[in-house]
């Protein structure tokens, strides 16, 4: 052999032995959707989320089950009613070698307050009224009356550098994140780049206060197709992949090659009405305008609700990987009701129900539903729509991509939704304080109250939970709201998503999953050969 193959061949080898080592350093997973943006106050959705919890920390975190943990913050107190103290961490680093401090944490509180997007991050600031800056490490924040779960509240607080995004105009501010220039966080990985509904990359912060990932490179890449993200792991193209298709997880389990880790979630699959006068996808049988919206009448919404067989749709429609529900919330969140039921299907009592409030015949509508953010949503709306055909309303199915779905939502566009709602912060108030409480911005309360509900009752007894200090009777005041909210059936929950993950055995280790259902590279390490 000639000295110059010597050399190529040595060259090759040596070529192959460096893309090894890189990529013995990178974990590659399958996601179903990634971030809307960079920006990490541009919408309240998971899996914006959990993509850009790696470039920025949050003031707390939340473990595995949700619970409250310190973060940015080391330590917190109430030291009276409205005001809470929050203690900085000591000698944390943005990614462009500057310190943390208070101003940060004020400037992306003041940045929350105002921002606005498809599903906005306010809600988790609601409560401040006012931040004063005490040292460069503690913070006083005062509140608009006694706020208990504030802390709760702060897993979703994503700090980002004042000096990075000063002078940001909100019309300004994407363009800014993505293309890397405000995209300066504390996190334990740093931006690299991101592809929009193609692939988010992050490298290792060496600086990082909790200490060195153990992944040198972390891509995200979106596979919204089930079959495609579940081949691509199965020929090795990613390590792992989240949110397995139901109909594929006792496949995988049987494949010697990987491993599979199932949990249940705190996602909630819940179908919302629209209580405006006017509303633009519900017609008569013929396609003529309706005199009223007939979401409006009690007697409608109970008669869509006895047409739903919520076990069925856990054991069909999402392949055993959801749980029937009769409440927002999951019975492992504070405020939950044990008393209340899970709805029987009626179709007679339905069909009776229709008939008395002036629909014998039904009516004509669009079921909107999302079809490619939690595991089953796709099978769930569409199952639904079959149900209610069952009872004379005659249903257009209509999934639809979170990214084109939730900001249709926003702007007024749609007369209902199918989409899960995770209460993210362990606590009911969460959930109900956005959801049925009166949108009303100088509280800062009914945040996601697209749909137009209002009742003053409803609106009082979620005030009252929002401001009292006493456990006990902050969880029976948190009960008599599900139980007025599933009287009134602001919206009818349905089932929780069970999910599940499945990685290459000779590649990664994840333990167990998350209740929140979010995947961080920092809780999957190399597999031990």
């Amino acid at each position: 052999m000639s000295r110059r193959f010597v050399h190529l061949a040595l060259s090759a080898t040596m070529g192959a032995m460096l893309v090894g080592a890189a990529n013995a350093q990178t974990l590659t997973m399958g996601v179903r959707a990634g971030p809307e943006s960079i920006d990490p106050h541009f919408t309240a959705t998971g899996t914006h989320s959990e993509a850009l919890k790696h470039i920025f920390d949050t003031l707390t975190h939340s473990g595995p089950q949700l619970q409250i943990e310190p973060g940015l913050a080391e330590s917190w107190r109430p030291i009276d009613a409205t005001t809470w103290e929050f203690k900085l961490r000591r000698g944390v680093k943005f990614h462009d070698g500057s310190d943390m401090t208070a101003e940060d944490v004020v400037a992306s509180i003041r940045r929350m307050q105002t921002l606005s997007g498809p599903n906005p991050t306010r809600i988790y600031v609601r409560r401040i009224t006012d931040v004063r800056i005490v040292d460069p490490h503690t913070l006083h924040i005062i509140t608009g009356g006694p706020s208990p779960t504030l802390p709760n509240d702060f897993i979703r607080l994503f700090v980002v550098s004042a000096r990075a995004t000063a002078g940001l105009t909100p019309e300004a501010s994407n363009e800014a994140f993505n293309t890397g220039r405000a995209a300066i966080g504390t996190g334990p990985y740093r931006f690299v780049s991101w592809t929009p509904r193609e692939q988010f990359v992050v490298d290792r912060f060496e600086g990082h206060w909790s200490g060195r990932p153990a992944w040198a490179r972390h891509v995200r890449r979106e596979i919204p197709n089930d079959a495609n993200r579940v081949a691509q792991l199965r020929t090795g193209q990613v390590d792992m992949i989240v949110r397995v298709p139901a109909a594929d997880v006792a496949t995988l389990e049987r494949d010697r090659t990987l491993s599979v880790v199932k949990s249940d979630t705190v996602y909630v699959f819940n179908f919302q009405f629209d209580f405006r006068e006017n509303t633009p996808q519900v017609t008569a049988r013929d396609g003529s305008r309706l005199a009223a919206n007939p979401y409006r009448d009690p007697r409608v919404r109970e008669a869509i609700d006895l047409a739903i067989d919520r076990r069925a749709l856990a054991e069909i429609a999402m392949e055993g990987m959801g749980t029937p529900q009769g409440q927002m919330v999951t019975p492992n969140i504070f405020g939950f009701n044990p008393a209340l039921p899970i709805p029987t299907p009626n179709l007679a009592r339905a069909r009776a129900l229709l008939a008395e409030a002036g629909f014998p015949n039904g009516f004509r509508m669009v079921l909107n539903f999302s079809n490619d953010r939690l595991p089953g949503d796709r099978g769930v709306g569409t199952a639904m729509a079959q149900m209610l055909a069952r009872i004379g309303i005659e249903v257009q199915a209509a999934g639809q991509p979170a990214a084109v779905i939730f900001p249709a939502r926003a702007r007024g566009e749609l007369s209902n939704i199918m989409a899960g709602w995770g209460t993210l912060t362990g606590e009911a108030s969460y959930t109900y304080s956005s959801n049925a409480h009166t949108n009303n911005p100088q509280l800062r309360l009914g945040a996601f109250n697209w749909h137009g509900y209002s009742n003053p009752e409803m609106d009082r007894l979620i005030q009252a939970s929002e401001f009292e200090l006493d456990d006990a009777k902050r969880r029976e005041l948190l009960q008599q709201i599900g139980a007025l909210f599933n009287r009134e059936r602001v919206s009818l929950p349905l089932a929780s998503v069970g999910s599940a993950w499945a990685m290459r055995r000779d590649r990664v280790s994840m333990p167990s999953g998350r209740a929140d259902e979010e995947t961080y590279a920092w809780d999957v390490t190399p597999a031990t050969r």
